[in-house]
């Protein structure tokens, strides 16, 4: 009788109900396909770094020396991007002028980022009549298109890796100018801003602490966006003559060089070509990744 009382009671008494483990959403292929192109495009950085930080270590050769009897050899297991010319090894060139390119992309995108980040500052930290000049000058700089403005300002300064970096910068200033100013006043009209000016602290401790603190962040997306503009500006100016010296090696200049032997050379002016493309396309891919982080 116990026995069956027993099993009645344990009949009645309702299972112990499993825990519902949530399961893990799968990335879809697009956001899957998105993180595969983000980490070949940081790939693609790094080697492009190194590069021009360590040339030797990736290709130890000689840029400047060539066997006149290998000259217009196409890609090979001894010349992977074939020979030039003279007999010299593309690959090498590539190498060695990723130091030129990019130390005046840097520099570009530096100068852009400081001057235009500070005239951004001043006319929407000060506003008023300086506001109203400023913005007209941006206005102006915005209104002619990047490259010929580099292009007319490189004119004046005159040939070299040095000058077009400066053009390329001031042709970038305005964008950072644009955005900084948007940011500064965003930040201005913040209620921990209007706070901070009632309670009496003093206004460059507001400007420090609090405006500029927090309105860098998307002026530096948009360096990383605007790093791919400054490679192919400084590569177009470097085409078109205004950049080093031959025959040093500059990714520009390098396209320049075979485009007189595109019908029987093609590899001089298309793999030089699609470093670049590289370079740009991972560039902005990294950029609009950090400004998408930003937000």
């Amino acid at each position: 009788m116990s026995d069956i009382l027993t099993r009645e009671v344990q009949a009645a008494t309702p299972s112990a109900v499993p825990p519902v483990v949530p399961k893990r959403p799968r990335p879809s292929p697009r956001s899957l396909l998105k993180n595969i192109w983000l980490a070949l495009s940081i790939v693609v950085l790094v080697l492009a770094v190194g590069f021009a930080l360590f040339p030797s270590l990736f290709a130890s050769g000689d840029p400047l020396q060539g066997v006149p009897a290998d000259k217009l050899q196409g890609p090979s297991a001894a010349h992977w991007f074939g020979t030039d010319n003279i007999g010299r090894d593309v690959y090498t060139r590539v190498v060695h002028g990723a130091g030129l390119s990019l130390k005046a992309t840097l520099l570009a995108v530096g100068i852009a980022l400081v001057v235009g980040s500070l005239i951004g500052l001043l006319s929407g930290a000060v506003g008023g009549i300086l506001d109203a000049v400023l913005m007209r000058i941006v206005d102006v700089l915005l209104s002619i298109p990047a490259l010929l403005l580099s292009l007319a300002l490189v004119t004046a300064l005159g040939f070299g890796t040095t000058n077009v970096a400066i053009a390329v910068g001031v042709s970038l200033v305005a964008n950072f100018a644009r955005v900084m100013r948007s940011e500064v006043l965003r930040v201005r009209q913040s209620l921990y801003v209007e706070a901070a000016y009632a309670s009496g602290v003093r206004w460059y401790d507001v400007f420090r602490r609090h405006i500029l603190r927090n309105s860098y962040a998307p002026v530096i997306a948009l360096a990383a966006v605007e790093f791919g503009m400054a490679v192919l500006a400084v590569s177009s100016l470097s085409f078109l003559g205004f950049g080093a010296v031959p025959p040093t090696p500059e990714w520009g200049s390098l396209i320049s060089e075979g485009r007189n032997f595109l019908a029987t050379a093609w590899w001089m002016t298309t793999l030089p070509g699609l470093v670049i493309v590289a370079v740009v396309l991972s560039a902005h891919r990294l950029g609009h990744a950090v400004e998408g982080g930003k937000r």
